[in-house]
């Protein structure tokens, strides 16, 4: 588990380190307006009684599959930030509703206290509000002097107080979806399920016209004449279009190099922008 914490830390710095420093700079003033946004709702929840409690009571009658995509839009949000300069959007909607987004907000932070002070968590539901609250200031007042780790010396050190705990959210969300049986983050695994191309990405796909004969389409193995209009992927690769479109009718990647087009599956586009990430680091994530 730690060894599959740190090479998904790494992935992700190395993609960070890949920025131009225009783009990091962009990067990092909108994960501190996001990041602020966060402080400042988790800090409404535990100092107000009513709405904590309220907000456990939602997550408590959440079912497990429910929780699990809350957390992975929620994860998709974070992937996005990430990948916006170099990637196409998603088609779903990040966008989350403010009880939805409270509920993860403390979700997560139940996770992270039951990994760092399980103790706290050991007293009455009365209790946890205040125990969670007091933890919480103090990890703020340490995050003010705290930098380094997860090798941020090339992107900065400057940096690292603002990245690291973003880098931190995204590993634990990646690791509670992956925990709850959803398979994301681990490149070409065998386990993953397929999923259809989006609607909206498959009606953008430009049409050209063949100008050089001899290619043949590699899912039919049929020769696309010249003259004749073809659907090109983003990867530049062509098709027949009555060939392509039964294809990303089913699956969202290219038959010749599985370049993953938008999905409207949040799993599949947790994966596509993953996939976007580790070939930014030109890494390859491992299997483990």
């Amino acid at each position: 588990m730690e060894e599959e914490t740190a090479t998904t830390s790494s992935t992700i710095i190395a993609a960070l380190s890949t920025l131009p420093p225009s783009t990091l700079s962009e990067l990092i003033h909108s994960i501190v307006s996001a990041t602020n946004h966060r402080t400042h709702r988790l800090a409404i929840l535990l100092s107000s009684p009513t709405l904590f409690s309220i907000t456990l009571h939602h997550l408590h009658t959440l079912s497990l599959h429910q929780k699990t995509l809350l957390i992975a839009r929620h994860l998709l949000s974070f992937l996005h930030t990430l990948t916006r300069h170099t990637a196409m959007p998603p088609p779903l909607s990040t966008s989350m509703r403010q009880r939805d987004l409270d509920a993860v907000h403390l979700l997560l932070l139940f996770c992270e206290t039951h990994n760092h002070n399980p103790e706290l968590l050991e007293a009455s539901f009365s209790e946890w509000r205040v125990n969670l609250g007091r933890a919480f200031r103090e990890k703020l007042l340490a995050a003010v002097s705290f930098c380094g780790g997860f090798g941020l010396q090339s992107i900065g050190e400057c940096n690292g107080t603002i990245l690291i705990p973003y880098v931190e959210t995204v590993v634990r969300c990646m690791r509670l979806v992956g925990s709850m049986g959803c398979c994301v983050g681990r490149g070409n695994n065998k386990e993953e399920v397929e999923v259809a191309a989006a609607a909206a990405a498959v009606v953008a796909l430009p049409a050209v016209e063949m100008e050089v004969g001899g290619k043949e389409c590699v899912i039919c193995k049929e020769e696309m004449r010249v003259g004749r209009d073809v659907c090109e992927l983003p990867c530049q690769h062509l098709f027949h279009w009555m060939c392509i479109l039964p294809w990303l009718g089913k699956r969202n990647t290219c038959p010749c190099c599985r370049l993953r087009l938008p999905s409207d599956d949040v799993f599949g586009e947790i994966q596509r922008l993953w996939d976007i990430l580790v070939k930014m680091g030109g890494k390859e994530c491992g299997d483990g």
